[in-house]
């Protein structure tokens, strides 16, 4: 039977060498090739890029071949590239569109692929449908030219993306690295085994402030941690690295640098929804800067409290990024960010970007001198104190019929707080009296069920997610 590739909260991810395999791999491509001959894009260029995991380079080729053969022209990352990197050299080259060869903070075992189009964004769930539809069942219906051959004819370039990149951040006003590199401070960076190696030391180098990498070496494995995701315990190291250095902060990017963590002065984790508040707050209160602001369902509220404040509209739309950027795209958002740390910016791409998200922290703690418990505070002090955690956990049957168990199940009260409303845009969002709420949802990338919940009690939290797991039917 041919193994169904399907795209889910941002790209196909599979078990290399189980489902990812060469042959699979080619075959997604050809479903992306003839979506874009659709759109019309015949003979255009078009972005490959890759990560560090295994074999990422040989299956970007294995890409590179089959938009070759059917037609287009590719420009190949001359290495393993973090992915908004990736994503803005699409808009540098002019090109049609990007694919990216990574599983981002999946386990080792996986790798993945990405899709984007002109803008550097995700492609919106309609079109996803199209190239899944467009994927042959047989690897011999794949059209394919070989790399030596299409590189000999120009049709397959490498190219360097680091240094558009870097000149865009400065050139476009997106950030002014100087006054960082000359406050003295000590920052250190866990980079995950990924593609944030070398960036920051890169980037703020000529000044006082230090940079200390650590997991900055290529390493498919991830040892020290479960999987590159910049949450605990896989960043525990880096927050003890961070109080034995005497470092102001920890600045973390997963396998794809896309996402961004961060830790404080004291070697604690700020949760992802927390920095993105504070970024949000960076934004709108230190530069003063206005714009609408793109959330998914399952990030923070205290986004909404912030429009409330500085008079800008917030959008919530469902998790992954193919929701979110064509909403960024369409209301010219000054920020869209989701529960997974990944947070993009405009006058940037509509991507991810967990380089640009750390200097922005950077320039936060700069331009206020501030430490990161400092900001906190301050942010508190607009919005109030909340709480978040997460439990994700492997389940039995299908989702519709998990999806009946939760609809049955219809909870009243949630740790101990009413339930005043259920949204359904993308899994079961229950909204609690305190303003707060929790979620059950499918994950897109992977085969387990996940809970969310964020609530102004401290000591809720905990009782929130265990009646969330009773009402999926996991306890």
């Amino acid at each position: 039977m041919t193994y169904k590739i399907s795209f889910g909260t941002d790209g196909w991810r599979g078990k290399i060498a189980e489902d990812y395999t060469f042959d699979n791999v080619r075959r997604a491509a050809q479903g992306f090739a003839s979506y874009m001959l659709t759109q019309g894009k015949q003979g255009q260029w078009i972005v490959v890029g890759y990560d560090k995991r295994f074999a990422s380079e040989y299956f970007a080729v294995a890409v590179a071949e089959v938009l070759a053969g059917n037609g287009f022209k590719v420009y190949l990352t001359q290495e393993a590239t973090p992915t908004p990197v990736i994503a803005y050299a699409v808009l540098d080259k002019k090109a049609a569109g990007a694919v990216n060869i990574t599983a981002s903070h999946n386990p080792p075992t996986d790798n993945g692929f990405k899709v984007r189009n002109e803008t550097g964004g995700a492609i919106d769930p309609e079109g996803l449908e199209q190239i899944e539809a467009g994927i042959p069942d047989d690897v011999k219906d794949v059209k394919r030219k070989e790399y030596n051959a299409a590189e000999a004819a120009g049709e397959i370039v490498k190219f360097d993306a680091a240094t558009p990149y870097i000149e865009h951040l400065t050139r476009d006003g997106l950030i002014d690295l100087q006054p960082i590199k000359d406050a003295g401070l000590t920052v250190m960076a866990d980079l995950m085994w990924g593609n944030g190696a070398g960036w920051f030391p890169r980037l703020l180098a000529g000044g006082k402030t230090k940079v200390i990498e650590i997991h900055n070496q290529r390493n498919p494995s991830f040892p020290e941690m479960k999987r590159p995701e910049p949450i605990q315990p896989n960043i525990d190291v880096g927050l003890k690295a961070t109080v034995d250095n005497k470092a102001d902060v920890l600045l973390i990017t997963d396998g794809d640098a896309d996402r961004c963590g961060i830790g404080d002065e004291n070697g604690e984790f700020i949760n992802q929804l927390r920095v993105y508040a504070l970024i949000a707050y960076y934004l709108l209160e230190v530069r003063g800067e206005r714009g609408d602001i793109v959330k998914t369902l399952s990030t923070t509220r205290m986004l909404n409290k912030l429009g409330e404040i500085y008079g800008v509209p917030v959008h919530e739309t469902g998790v992954g990024f193919k929701y979110v950027a064509p909403k960024m795209t369409e209301t010219n958002a000054l920020i869209g960010g989701e529960e997974s740390g990944g947070y993009a910016f405009r006058g940037n791409v509509p991507e991810r970007d967990g380089i640009l998200a750390g200097l922005y922290m950077l320039d936060f703690m700069v331009k206020t001198g501030k430490k990161p418990t400092e900001l906190l505070k301050d942010l508190f002090d607009k919005v109030g104190e909340h709480f978040y955690d997460r439990i994700d956990s492997p389940f039995t049957g299908d989702h519709e019929s998990r999806k009946k168990i939760i609809m049955d199940n219809n909870p009243q009260t949630l740790g101990g707080l009413k339930v005043t409303s259920l949204v359904t845009i993308d899994g079961f969002q229950y909204n609690l009296e305190d303003g707060g709420w929790m979620l059950i949802r499918f994950s897109g990338t992977e085969p387990i069920l996940r809970v969310y919940c964020e609530t102004t009690h401290a000591d809720k939290v905990q009782a929130i997610l265990q009646d969330g797991l009773k009402v999926a039917g996991i306890k």
